[in-house]
């Protein structure tokens, strides 16, 4: 028997409310109010828990942009924690042939190094926030320093100087990004984020953390370097082969260490700033601390594709994924000012 009645449902879901008035005709006892709410409530619970943080945007939210999610592997281990297979045969023939390495076995090395070092411990944070600030002269344009030091992780890289530019790039540092030819030594309490293109860097560390033997990769080095010991992380060289695979797209021979910082923060953190990256107007490019006159060299050698990871680094901000300073200005589709 078929009943018809007025309903009026007014339905709260996610903060917003909706008000339906209609008219239905429904079979009797096909309608079981208490069972809808039993299932609004399941699905209220089950969005929540495929939240990845507890920020208002998180970065490995699934769902917000398709292309990130084509890209992006949750399952990807950033950093090497001492554990066994943790490189993959195909990324450790890749990253052996990018630069010349020791004949020492690999498995040897890394566990002589964390002889030295102790395997990084994961703190959880409700909502991480971070900022990577590269070293572009571009940073000159505004004095972000002050919205740099209000992140609670912030990402720096090879020679970075704040000293004298704090109103411009912050002084805070909880995580220096280098590689052997690019070592610096850090104050206490800053994570030292290792970068190996090679088996020698490996080889170099725990020597620069120890005896100060080795004194030369390719070129001269510096031979110890002071630093937390237990503060110390190395990024995968399987990480290399999924940016360069997932991120970059195999354009030039391998990421710059600008682009392997964004992607080693958007696996760290939950959001993400990232500043003091490109070049000018004019496409010039220099360290903001000097004034180099090989500017705009960088996008001219071959080994990195410059202008694919700006279209890269473009596209992760207009998804959202990123927050990108100084702002991008587009005076015509083929005219990006950085």
């Amino acid at each position: 028997m078929l009943l018809k009645k007025k309903l009026c449902i007014v339905a709260l879901f996610g903060g917003v409310l909706f008000f339906m008035i209609a008219s239905h005709t429904i079979q009797k006892n096909s309608f079981d109010m208490d069972t809808a709410a039993h299932s609004s409530a399941r699905t209220v619970t089950e969005i929540s828990k495929h939240r990845s943080c507890s920020c208002s945007n998180c970065i490995k939210d699934p769902g917000i942009s398709q292309w990130f999610d084509q890209r992006f592997d949750y399952k990807q281990q950033p950093y090497l924690t001492g554990d066994e297979n943790q490189i993959d045969p195909v990324s450790l023939k890749w990253w052996r042939g990018l630069q010349s390495s020791s004949n020492i076995s690999l498995n040897e090395i890394i566990e002589k190094m964390f002889t030295v070092i102790s395997p990084p411990v994961k703190k959880s944070q409700k909502c991480q926030k971070c900022a990577v600030v590269g070293n572009s002269g571009n940073l000159l344009q505004s004095k972000y320093g002050a919205l740099i030091d209000s992140h609670s992780t912030v990402f720096r890289m090879n020679k970075a100087v704040t000293l004298g530019f704090e109103q411009y790039v912050g002084n805070k540092t909880t995580h220096h990004i280098m590689y052997p030819e690019s070592a610096v030594d850090l104050a206490p309490g800053i994570h030292l984020v290792l970068l190996p293109f090679k088996s020698r860097d490996l080889e170099w560390l725990t020597s620069a953390l120890s005896t100060g033997k080795i004194k030369t990769t390719y070129m001269r080095v510096k031979e110890l370097v002071q630093a937390d010991k237990d503060k110390v992380m190395v990024v995968n060289p399987s990480f290399f082969k999924y940016t360069h695979d997932r991120w970059t797209e195999q354009h030039g021979r391998y990421p710059s260490t600008g682009m392997l910082a964004i992607v080693f923060a958007l696996h760290l953190c939950d959001e993400v700033s990232v500043f003091g990256y490109g070049a000018d107007s004019q496409g010039n490019w220099h360290h903001y601390w000097e004034e180099n006159k090989y500017a705009g060299a960088f996008r001219k050698t071959g080994v990195h594709s410059a202008d694919f990871e700006r279209e890269i680094i473009l596209k992760l901000h207009s998804e959202g994924k990123i927050k990108l300073y100084p702002k991008v200005q587009r005076k015509s589709p083929n005219d990006v000012n950085e």
